[in-house]
């Protein structure tokens, strides 16, 4: 043996001891190293929460660097159900390949002459996958149709949604809320997310409260009032003691009573007829504006040749990767995903969106193993990505031109979206969340107390995961105290 201070032991070193401590930091980065001890806070958090520690996988590596050795690596390599953590593969794929000021169009031909107000044709709207067609959109779109000088339609508004070739959607068949609305389908026109929003007013004089429904569907009987409740009665579980009966897609109507005490409130659901919601809410808002219409609302494509009189155009896509990542939107993040294969293919189906996934993650990663991302949006039982491959990802995208987009979608620990109530230390971290029946989930950027920035994943798979919250929180405090 010789000492580290002679020149000859300084020259082996830098020539065959230092590369090979390279090799092993940039192993030890991709989390294959042996696993590491988890952190006692963390650990008495699994234990008090009865889950085993073969139940966590994680990864604490640095954010910027691949070549540094892993803080933490345990299960890495295990690919696991992520739950809405995928998300952040969807939207780092789009906003790499599409770029952050991505817009979807929705062209609106009229097919007939106009004259005194009245058209004496067809109207088509041309979904081609927008996300962001709520109420108030549909509304300055109908309202741009009028400012061709149409209040009358002589024809029919015909809705062409072929742009998604999608299977047909039992919004049940996941876990068994068809109305809940992360349960809608995506759809190349897709309408408020096929939602209602019942609005519930108190009138503590007339003894009632008001029932506004938005968007207002065509040939919906709505009930306009709902008692309320017995004086001093409290808020509690208020969509219960409503008594709603929603699964009629023809009437709304409620058996119960609104608590005085909740004051405003607003319900989303999910309308009990999906594939008819388009067509009832473009008839209901266009009578509703003072359009008249002597035809139908049908669907239908578009006749070859037509031009558009005129295109609507979404939100930028890093406004809606924003609320993709920040509110978890399931239906938004089908609809980035399958915009992958619309831009490819002219047409959207999700074994397209997966091809040019794998093209995209191959020709990035090469034999990083890939996620299987299903239909993008996590939620689903089959999906799978280990901690190492996702870390992987997010380690690029740090080092990304569309970075700043990609964090400032992710909610902030303590502060917004599905992390708001969190218990780490308010502001430490930016995390996506993920959670089913059985996992629970967080990755995204943790920020150190020492100026360093960290990639964490954790990802909690087993029949307890509802109980991992606390040891995730733990995880995300000791990252954050690097010191």
């Amino acid at each position: 043996m010789c000492s580290v201070d002679s020149d000859i032991c300084r020259r082996a070193f830098r020539r065959f001891v230092l590369p090979a401590c390279l090799v092993v930091a940039a192993v030890g980065a991709s989390a294959q190293s042996v696993p590491s001890p988890l952190p006692p806070e963390v650990e008495a958090a699994l234990s008090r929460a009865r889950l085993p520690r073969d139940a966590l996988s994680v990864l604490v590596a640095d954010a910027q660097d691949g070549r540094v050795p892993a803080r933490l690596a345990h299960r890495a390599q295990e690919p696991v159900n992520p739950a809405s953590v995928m998300k952040l593969v969807t939207t780092f794929a789009a906003l790499d390949q599409l770029g952050p000021a991505y817009t979807w169009k929705t062209p609106v031909y009229i097919d007939g002459v106009v004259q005194g107000g009245s058209l004496k044709g067809d109207v088509y709207i041309q979904g081609q996958g927008d996300p962001t067609l709520v109420m108030e959109r549909l509304w300055l779109l109908l309202r741009r149709l009028q400012g061709q000088g149409i209040q009358v339609i002589v024809g029919d508004i015909v809705l062409d949604r072929t742009a998604f070739e999608v299977p047909e959607h039992d919004p049940a068949r996941f876990d068994g809320e068809p109305l809940r609305p992360y349960n809608a389908a995506p759809d190349a026109l897709l309408l408020n997310f096929k939602s209602v929003s019942m609005g519930f007013v108190p009138d503590a004089a007339a003894g009632i409260a008001r029932i506004q429904y938005d968007p207002p569907l065509a040939g919906v009987q709505r009930q306009g009032s709902v008692p309320l409740a017995a004086p001093g009665a409290e808020c509690g579980d208020w969509r219960a003691s409503l008594r709603a009966e929603l699964t009629d897609p023809s009437r709304a109507a409620f058996q119960g009573v609104y608590p005085a005490a909740c004051g405003e409130r607003v319900w989303p659901v999910a309308y009990a007829d999906p594939p008819g919601f388009a067509a009832r809410a473009v008839e209901g808002m266009w009578r509703e504006m003072g359009g008249k219409l002597t035809g139908s609302v049908r669907q239908g494509k578009v006749p070859a040749g037509l031009r558009p009189a005129f295109s609507t155009t979404s939100l930028t896509l890093a406004e809606v990767v924003r609320d993709v990542n920040k509110f978890s939107n399931n239906v938004m993040a089908q609809h980035v995903f399958l915009t992958l294969a619309l831009q490819k293919n002219g047409v959207a189906t999700f074994d397209g969106a997966r091809e040019a996934l794998r093209q995209w993650w191959q020709g990035r990663w090469g034999d990083v193993p890939m996620p299987v991302a299903d239909n993008g949006a996590g939620l689903s039982r089959e999906a799978r990505i280990s901690a190492q491959a996702l870390g992987r990802m997010l380690q690029t995208a740090w080092t990304s031109p569309v970075m700043p987009e990609l964090v400032a979608s992710l909610p902030i620990v303590g502060v917004d979206g599905t992390l708001r109530r969190s218990k780490s230390r308010a502001g430490t971290a930016h995390l996506k969340t993920g959670s089913l029946r059985d996992v629970m989930a967080v990755a995204g950027y943790v920020h150190g107390a020492s100026g360093r920035r960290y990639v964490l994943v954790a990802m909690v798979n087993h029949t307890g995961a509802a109980a991992a919250r606390p040891a995730l929180d733990a995880l995300i405090d000791w990252t954050a105290r690097d010191q």
